[in-house]
């Protein structure tokens, strides 16, 4: 179900609106003259734009002519001016223009989970904008699963349980195993990481000939800074153990321990996080989800509080950019 109007309020070029899923969640804002810059159109149009954002917690802006990786961080820094780096990262990424990176570069025969950026960190952002440069002959979508619809299914107990423990996340960083900490932390200086460690409260410790090891508690709910609506933010029911294939978990298990596998999460007091917690938290965003195939040139901007995004497995050539803004601090941190 969708609801569908023309001749909206937007200014400087004719759109039409398209709240794809009634609660409402995700609008589409499609171009209807062609030719219209994406940057110049959003600047035209960037209070209803953030207005709209923080009604339908994500906008599918399609139609507008954005046809490279720097037209696309001309629009993204339109909406919001300063792009952010790209630190204490969790998975592969490469920078394709200033402050413009591909999203996950992980196998196209993988799902990736639904998940906040950046919600195992002490910081994070507030905006998210992805670009469809090139999109995969088949599969490959960027769904979206708003935290309204998913919160209010999460049993009280469970919730209650997380708020009042927070999730400490254990990562172990080495070539073999995972992503090295020279690539997460984007130095070759042991000072610095530890420094950064410091300043964001967490444990750390060195392995081996060039290992570490981390271990950090953070929140398992937060606030929107805006609308101050409270939603799950974490990254519990993506780096548990419980969510590896059974034979890999078994494999690592045995051979690392559950604090020596790359990652994983248990409750912030150290005890375990049940396995069916997890499966929960995953099912409740995958029944919340809704997804649009890609198109090229495509941009879409995301309230990283309140929704959540994921990727669908794909074949062939696919490239997906991701840009970053509106740092927001975690200042609760003990």
């Amino acid at each position: 179900m969708s609801t569908r109007t023309t001749g909206s309020a937007f200014t400087a070029g004719r759109v039409v609106t398209e709240a794809v899923h009634p609660e409402p969640f995700l609008l589409r804002v499609e171009a209807t003259e062609p030719g219209l810059s994406l940057d110049q159109w959003i600047r035209a149009n960037r209070a209803l734009l953030s207005e709209e954002l923080l009604r339908h917690g994500a906008l599918l802006l399609r139609g507008f002519a954005v046809g490279s990786p720097e037209e696309f961080g001309a629009a993204a820094r339109a909406f919001s001016p300063d792009l952010l780096d790209y630190l204490e990262r969790a998975a592969p990424r490469t920078e394709i223009t200033d402050k413009v990176f591909t999203s996950t570069e992980l196998s196209e025969d993988q799902w990736i989970a639904f998940h906040h950026e950046m919600s195992y960190s002490h910081n994070w952002p507030g905006t998210l904008y992805f670009y469809g440069d090139r999109p995969s002959r088949t599969g490959g979508a960027t769904p979206v699963a708003s935290e309204r619809a998913v919160l209010p299914r999460i049993p009280a107990e469970l919730k209650e349980r997380f708020q009042r423990h927070g999730v400490s996340y254990v990562r172990n960083y080495s070539p073999e195993l995972d992503i090295p900490w020279q690539t997460v932390f984007q130095t070759t200086d042991r000072a610095e990481v530890e420094a950064y460690c410091r300043a964001s409260h967490t444990e750390f410790t060195w392995v081996g000939r060039d290992g570490l090891r981390t271990r950090a508690v953070r929140q398992a709910l937060t606030r929107h800074p805006r609308t101050g609506e409270t939603v799950w933010f974490n990254h519990a029911h993506m780096w548990h153990v419980s969510t590896l294939p059974g034979e890999v978990a078994e494999y690592l298990l045995a051979a690392y321990g559950p604090e020596g596998i790359p990652r994983n999460a248990f409750y912030g007091d150290g005890t375990p996080i049940e396995d069916e917690a997890i499966e929960l938290i995953g099912d409740l965003y995958k029944e919340a989800a809704v997804s649009l195939p890609w198109q090229r040139g495509d941009v879409l901007i995301v309230d990283n509080f309140l929704a959540t995004h994921a990727r669908e497995p794909f074949h062939g050539d696919r490239r997906i950019l991701v840009a970053m803004s509106d740092l927001h601090v975690n200042r609760d941190l003990a």
